[in-house]
């Protein structure tokens, strides 16, 4: 013990030369002085995602519904085909700005893209009462203003300004690491991966519940009011008031860049995961090559990661469309009839289960199988699990109910860990200097991704809905098919030679 700590105490004694006025170097001195974990900022971290990621997936409750209320769909089959592009239309506004935010943010620094970001989400309530108030001439952005959405190009325009304005996720992942020692990087990214899980089980829980108020809440909510006449408008309206406290909130968000040179060797001893993922307590240092630093798109460890998260990414968005647009249609189509309120309740319960599977669970598992191996189990039991998805239709309730919570559970919790585990191998493979464009280049790719999915999957939904009675995989067993071949390929992305991973994972 004593003598793994002497190995160490040179490495903590190098780093202890900080400048006077750097940001950076004032957040590397806390760390040394408080060696234990910062909840604080983890918490601040955490309620940033989760604002962030709320207004992706508020929407998929009352999705099919709302396509349904604008006449846009001929026919009831088609409905998933219209719902698919504006489920898109935010990350592919996404997908063409996140790289420029990372890079911004590691010019500039963290703290003013994580503002901005939460930003724009707010800004939504205040184009909302200039609408009402001045006239429909302002009707140009944001979420609240989603959920007044009259006809169905304003519902896309919408989304995709806001996906195009929240650069938040890059540098909140490139934050969440330099906030904290090496020793607490697994934990954090753990976090971060949590709290966008959770968002994208709370915001369809909010979607779910306050949708259509007057409908399920007559007495609150009278059918002549504003909320009667836009029923949509009152779940993207508490995001926003939301947001309001979480971006004041950010103005005590210390930052974490440095505004001066670090000199690499220093930078490569503080950024080692090694600590975390073996039984020595020595911090080793792990070698970036300077073909890495200069160029991360020929940093291949970084790439062959971000791939695997992309594959990963598109399932997850694909599922996420076809579990709301298969658990509200009729059962004849092969769904479960659910309502948005049922399907609300599914994901709080698979909320709560990620989020104490994440913060006691996972830590424990990626000490002993490490990042690699932790995904390949995930994605090999996820596939399993999604060919019991289908006969679920078959049983009655409460049956139904049960057996679709213990799924989604299930489902939702694998592919958080094969996410929280690329993230730990895409951050663990650049310097901080490039920290922040890597995981804006990663959001980037992982939102051309996620733009394709929703479109992609509301497409097959509706093809599949055409095709109850066929011999090869019909109705909605085709589309828990073709999920599970995406997963395939992931998996086998998880072996060599495609996946090269940092030196330090290379034991598992």
């Amino acid at each position: 013990m004593a003598s793994g700590e002497a190995a160490a105490a040179p490495l903590l004694e190098k780093k202890s030369v900080y400048r006077e006025g750097c940001p950076g170097c004032a957040v590397e001195r806390r760390k040394t002085l408080n060696p234990g974990a910062p909840y604080k900022e983890f918490l601040h971290i955490w309620i940033i995602i989760l604002v962030s990621c709320l207004p992706i997936s508020s929407l998929f409750p009352f999705l099919y519904f709302m396509i349904r209320d604008l006449h846009i769909a001929k026919t009831v089959e088609d409905i998933g085909f219209y719902a698919g592009f504006v489920g898109a239309s935010y990350m592919f506004g996404r997908a063409l700005t996140s790289t420029a935010w990372g890079m911004v943010a590691d010019r500039i620094g963290r703290k003013p893209v994580i503002m901005l970001g939460i930003f724009s989400v707010l800004v939504y309530f205040f184009c909302v009462y200039i609408r009402m108030n001045f006239g429909t001439g302002y009707r140009l952005l944001f979420s609240a203003l989603f959920g007044l959405s009259g006809h169905y190009w304003m519902a896309i325009s919408t989304r995709f300004l806001l996906g195009s304005l929240n650069g938040v996720i890059g540098p909140i992942r490139a934050y969440a690491i330099e906030v904290c020692r090496p020793e607490h990087h697994a934990i954090a990214l753990s976090l971060v991966s949590t709290a966008w899980a959770i968002g994208l089980i709370v915001g369809p829980t909010i979607g779910g519940y306050l949708a259509q108020p007057t409908e399920k809440y007559p007495k609150l909510f009278p059918v002549g009011s504003l909320f009667g006449r836009f029923p949509y408008f009152l779940p993207c309206l508490c995001i926003s008031i939301f947001c309001f406290p979480v971006l004041i909130s950010c103005i005590w968000l210390p930052e974490t860049l440095h505004n001066h040179n670090t000199d690499e060797k220093e930078d490569e001893a503080s950024e080692s995961l090694t600590a975390i993922f073996s039984g020595s307590e020595e911090i080793v240092e792990h070698n970036i090559t300077s073909t890495r630093k200069n160029n991360v798109l020929k940093n291949w460890p970084l790439v062959s990661s971000i791939i695997l998260f992309c594959i990963v990414s598109f399932d997850d968005m694909a599922y996420s469309e076809i579990f709301s647009l298969w658990a509200e249609s009729d059962r004849k189509y092969g769904g479960l009839s659910f309502s948005s309120e049922d399907v609300g309740q599914v994901l709080a319960v698979t909320g709560v289960s990620i989020l104490v599977y994440q913060t006691f669970l996972f830590p424990r598992i990626i000490r002993v199988l490490g990042p690699v191996n932790t995904s390949r189990v995930a994605i090999s039991l996820s596939m399993v699990l999604l060919f019991t998805f289908a006969p679920i239709t078959h049983l009655s309730r409460p049956w139904s109910s049960i057996a679709v919570n213990i799924a989604s559970i299930l489902k939702n919790n694998f592919l958080i860990t094969i996410v929280t585990s690329s993230f730990i191998l895409q951050n663990n493979s650049v310097t901080q200097d490039q920290r922040a464009t890597a995981n804006g280049l990663a959001t980037t790719l992982m939102s051309f991704c996620k733009t394709f999915a929703p479109a992609g999957a509301g497409i097959v939904f509706s093809w599949a809905q055409k095709r109850q009675h066929v011999l090869f995989f019909p109705g909605d067993q085709m589309l828990f098919f073709l999920l599970a071949i995406v997963e395939l390929v992931g998996l086998v992305w998880t072996f060599k030679p495609f996946l090269v991973v940092p030196d330090q994972f290379s034991s598992y």
